[in-house]
């Protein structure tokens, strides 16, 4: 059986996770942003609890706390970044998304290296934000937000998976999540829990932007290193971008690409030329 190179692996998670939030915004006409981001949570948790069945028994009150925390940032993550995708465009709000991971690489850092990449990044906001445009500056401070909550999903995943076996911890943590978000989903919600195109709209997207990535990029990490893995991931702005335009006719225009460069290098950067302890967050 021909083995599929791992960098192949994660591009593919890549593409599937930017079609699927194109796909998304698609139907946002038709459904509130927040409740398309539930169903996204619900469908995506309904699988992972299948496949995982996790153990719920002589759990400890900090494993319970952790996986909370993991899945407010989680299933937060999603619904900030969904709402900024009804404002702005999806390209736009990824990058700005980014500059979550990217600060957690750098932070508290004191080599000059560290705080140039900080600065890089910096100057594609500043192209964002003095863009002769309508951009929606309520949509790029949830962004940022998304960006933020992204940061703490990552620096969670490693007490997360310490305390709770396989992929269990990401079944329970999207659970108590979508607990939360159900609420605004379904005041919210009007019609769409009746509208069979907005069901199956969001199955496809939850097996694109959630199942299908992560089953893919667990895979990758086995055997590629975590450096080359977290430069490859950001390419997700230029993906995001790329998809947008092909599904939803959203182009950006040079000063937009620019920004986008500015951030895409910074993030290559900062893992190129950070700490390997830092590496592997």
């Amino acid at each position: 059986m021909t083995r599929i190179n791992p960098v192949a692996l994660v591009l593919i998670a890549i593409a599937s996770v930017q079609f699927g939030a194109s796909l998304a915004k698609g139907i946002f006409d038709t459904a509130s942003p927040i409740t398309l981001a539930f169903l996204r949570v619900a469908i995506g948790t309904a699988i992972f609890i299948a496949i995982s069945r996790p153990r719920l028994t002589g759990r400890t009150g900090r494993d319970w706390l952790t996986v909370a925390a993991y899945g407010i940032c989680l299933t937060g993550m999603n619904a900030t970044i969904y709402l900024s995708f009804a404002r702005i465009p999806i390209g736009v709000a990824v990058t700005l998304e980014f500059l979550g991971p990217l600060a957690l690489a750098v932070l508290g850092t004191r080599r000059l290296i560290d705080l140039a990449w900080v600065g890089l990044a910096g100057v594609g906001v500043v192209l964002l934000g003095a863009l002769p445009t309508d951009i929606d500056p309520v949509g790029i401070a949830l962004a940022l937000a998304a960006g933020a909550l992204w940061a703490g999903y990552i620096a969670l995943a490693g007490p997360v998976g310490r305390r709770w076996e396989g992929i269990s911890g990401l079944a329970v943590g999207s659970a108590f999540g979508m607990v939360l978000l159900a609420w605004p989903a379904i005041v919210y919600s009007g019609d769409a829990f009746a509208t069979p195109k907005i069901w199956a709209t969001m199955a496809a997207v939850a097996l694109l932007s959630t199942v299908v990535p992560y089953g893919l990029e667990l895979q990758a990490r086995r055997s590629i290193k975590a450096s080359t893995f977290g430069i490859l991931m950001s390419l997700e702005p230029a993906a995001a971008a790329i998809f947008a335009w092909a599904l939803l006719g959203e182009w950006l225009g040079i000063a937009e690409w620019a920004a986008m460069a500015c951030v895409i290098v910074a993030s290559v950067g900062a893992i190129r030329t950070g700490k390997p302890a830092r590496a592997e967050q």
